[in-house]
């Protein structure tokens, strides 16, 4: 479940960037050194703010264990608002949903799990525990990994347990456990990206360091003159 972004103009503007800072110091030219530092810094500035919500927004939320399972079911209301906002969107959650069902993460799961034993016993990831199954609390019995008896009255009232489908199109994609699932592999994602930011921040740092002292050489060397 990916999403394919075209980085062709980033490329572009960090080889302009590079440029202009290393026409800078080879010229000692303390304007093409302004303008560097100055774009370095609005760069370095939106890195660190980035960070800072992506470990706030992905501070909260954790996995609730199920008694007699190996995997944890997670609940929405326990994201961020913003996660809620954006999986409740209509139009977000038409795209995501439809990524969901051409994936292989349900339909995999009866080549996988043959028996009900192996099934039940199974690790699940976060998008198979809350996609492609109905929740716990709903009580529905499992036939086999993609089957399930709906002829039993769900124990629980949540919405999910009425959403809940068999068939490959519809199984719980349309459930709040489905959408908090996808907010964990958000969560996940966004954390390793917020990790490579503060290496990238770092590295960013010494370079606007080293570039702030060519510029102070070629202000002194122009004084000179």
């Amino acid at each position: 479940m990916m999403v394919v972004e075209d980085r062709s103009p980033f490329r572009f503007w960090v080889l302009v960037l590079s440029v202009v800072g290393f026409l800078g110091a080879l010229k000692n030219n303390s304007i093409l050194l302004w303008m560097y530092l100055i774009i370095l810094f609005l760069i370095l500035l939106g890195i660190l703010v980035f960070t800072v919500l992506a470990f706030i927004i992905t501070n909260n939320a954790t996995g609730h264990d199920v008694a007699g399972l190996r995997f944890k079911e997670y609940r929405l209301q326990d994201y961020n608002k913003w996660f809620r906002n954006e999986l409740n969107n209509t139009h977000n959650w038409k795209r995501l949903r439809s990524c969901l069902v051409k994936s292989d993460d349900c339909n995999n799961l009866s080549k996988r799990y043959k028996t009900l034993k192996q099934y039940k016993s199974a690790k699940l990831t976060p998008i198979e525990a809350g996609c492609c199954r109905p929740p716990s609390q709903c009580g529905y019995p499992a036939v086999n990994a993609s089957y399930y008896d709906l002829s039993f009255h769900p124990v629980s009232p949540i919405k999910d347990c009425k959403l809940y489908r068999n068939s490959k199109a519809t199984k719980c994609y349309n459930c709040d456990s489905c959408k908090a699932a996808v907010a964990e592999y958000m969560k996940t994602e966004w954390r390793v990206v917020a990790i490579f930011n503060v290496v990238l921040f770092v590295v960013l740092f010494v370079i606007y360091f080293v570039g702030c002292c060519a510029r102070r050489n070629a202000e002194s060397s122009r004084s000179k003159f």
